[in-house]
């Protein structure tokens, strides 16, 4: 799936606010980046770590804080 779909998916986990999913998406990179383990399969020499983290959020594998599913 391209990058822009996984995006909008994972946007929609967020309720359309931009400003939650950034924030939950810089949380989880530097996770990645400090060592923690990737919930896809997704190469981390290949992707960044925010690609990875956009990519968890899209498949509901990391709950964003302050946002309840209704």
């Amino acid at each position: 799936m391209r990058l822009e779909k996984i995006a909008a998916k994972a946007l929609e986990k967020a309720n359309f606010n931009r400003y939650l999913l950034s924030t939950a998406v810089s949380k989880r990179a530097n996770e990645l980046a400090s060592g923690a383990e990737p919930l896809v399969d997704m190469d981390t020499k290949k992707y960044k770590y925010a690609d990875i983290a956009i990519a968890e959020i899209a498949q509901g594998l990391i709950k964003i804080e302050g946002h309840e599913n209704s």
